[in-house]
């Protein structure tokens, strides 16, 4: 289930909105200039979907998306075995890259076929924690600070897109704010 939870930046204990009402999640990041979008497939999806067969079931929302300079799309599959060493170490690997809070010269356009992860988007002196599952669509405007956590046994499957060539480039801020955060797995209860 989608969650919007905000927070001021300097007291995450502090809960200000608490919300899983996609109509309150979209106003609220309508407000910070984030677009939250909830999307329905034009066609089943198979679990060993290829990327050509994920983005053909969302084909009309894709070329909308397109339409607004976004020159390439693409599919990221996070999921495994959580007793398979090798995911274990790719997907720590992921995760750290992500933790750290950043910025981009591109807007981050995702849109979440299966599985779900949190975006912690830093603005006006809140953080807007948007846990994006099945079905989610979000656009986090380039230069908005903020950071991404799939949890310590990741399961999603994302269309991704970019206007700029070189796709996901990060550029960190070194501020270490996210460590004072919940993280992905403290707010889904994931292990509980």
């Amino acid at each position: 289930m989608s969650r919007l939870i905000v927070m001021p930046d300097a007291d995450p204990s502090t809960v200000l909105v608490d919300t899983t009402e996609v109509s309150a999640i979209a106003a609220s990041l309508d407000s910070i200039g984030v677009v939250f979008e909830r999307w329905v497939a034009n066609a089943q999806i198979g679990a060993d979907a290829d990327q050509d067969a994920v983005i053909a079931a969302y084909a009309e929302s894709v070329d909308r998306i397109k339409a607004q300079g976004f020159s390439t799309v693409d599919v990221v599959r996070m999921a495994g075995d959580p007793s398979d060493e090798a995911f274990v170490v790719r997907a720590a690997e992921a995760r750290a890259k992500f933790l750290a809070e950043h910025t981009h010269d591109d807007d981050e356009v995702r849109f979440f076929v299966e599985g779900s992860g949190a975006f912690y988007l830093r603005a006006d002196g809140k953080v807007h924690v948007v846990v994006c599952t099945e079905g989610d669509y979000i656009f986090v405007p380039k230069d908005t600070r903020h950071w991404f956590d799939m949890g310590t046994s990741p399961r999603f499957t994302a269309i991704r897109f970019f206007a700029i060539p070189e796709g996901w480039v990060g550029r960190f801020t070194g501020d270490d704010i996210a460590s004072g955060f919940a993280t992905y797995d403290e707010l889904v209860g994931a292990g509980s």
